[in-house]
């Protein structure tokens, strides 16, 4: 029977999960985030290996979820993505074959909302290679009594001009490319769900935005070295759009620590944004 929502869930973990990827795979990711032949060719192109971007592993590390739903009494229709993170172990490999075993390390009561975070380790033959962590908003499930939780905290973009700023634009299909790499909600490629939905058209993945940001880190301080990227945690802040420009905002704090922002038109979609590169 699935068990009911509440703090005594932490520590909880669940079955492992086998999955894999091939190269074929994560070129369709590399494209679905933005990647162009002009200066990634060694990600998009199978005799170049391919490279692997490192904000593919939120890809099988969104299995770390699974468990929630087979465990948990969960109505997935009420689910938020609200915050996500990477660690990578090593860089990713082309081809792999991985087990993803899920843990809930977090359960606030909100009230009118509940917040569930998520870690899910992702190995292969050769020990660890990911950690991915996923904080959840549900939905009308608070109330059961636990802890609320940390506040929001304010802003931790410094008071100075970022260090370095790059631009990118989803194109108009950019939704309908990311999806084929696994989250096909219809709400972002359907007019008539989105609105039944309550909002006023399709849009992006967040994860497809997180993935574009991903990008900016590592053309601007790794030198599309992928062994350099080391983690990436964000806040989902607000939507983007099909043709909004992300404007990627970098500021370098030493020691291979980065603080990061992402802003469109309409405001911060990023926020409380870290990276952390290889420096040596």
């Amino acid at each position: 029977m699935p068990k009911e929502l509440s703090s005594d869930l932490v520590g909880l973990s669940f079955q492992p999960i086998t999955t894999s990827w091939k190269s074929k795979d994560a070129i369709l990711y590399a494209l679905g985030v933005g990647a162009t032949l002009e200066n990634e060719i060694d990600f998009l192109y199978e005799g170049k290996g391919p490279k692997v971007l490192p904000t593919y592993a939120v890809i099988p590390g969104m299995l770390a979820m699974a468990g929630l739903f087979n465990e948990v009494t969960v109505n997935p229709l009420m689910i938020l993505h609200g915050e996500q993170g990477i660690t990578l172990h090593r860089a990713l490999p082309p081809d792999a074959e991985v087990n993803v075993t899920g843990k809930i390390t977090a359960v606030w009561d909100k009230e009118k909302a509940a917040v569930v975070v998520i870690e899910g380790i992702g190995e292969d033959e050769s020990g660890p290679l990911f950690t991915s962590r996923s904080s959840i908003f549900i939905r009308g499930a608070g109330g059961f009594g636990g802890e609320r939780g940390p506040s929001s905290p304010a802003s931790n973009v410094p008071n100075r001009a970022p260090d370095k700023v790059v631009k990118a634009t989803p194109g108009l299909d950019q939704a309908a490319l990311y999806r084929l790499s696994g989250d096909l909600n219809p709400l972002h490629i359907d007019p008539d769900f989105a609105k039944m939905a309550g909002f006023d058209a399709p849009f992006i993945h967040g994860l497809c935005t997180y993935g574009f940001v991903g990008r900016a880190i590592l053309a601007a301080y790794c030198d599309y070295d992928p062994t350099k990227f080391k983690s990436f945690d964000v806040r989902f802040a607000e939507r983007v759009y099909p043709g909004d420009e992300i404007t990627t905002q970098i500021w370098d704090e030493g020691n291979g620590n980065l603080i990061v922002s992402a802003v469109t038109k309409r405001g911060t979609v990023l926020s409380q944004a870290t990276a952390t590169i290889e420096t040596s």
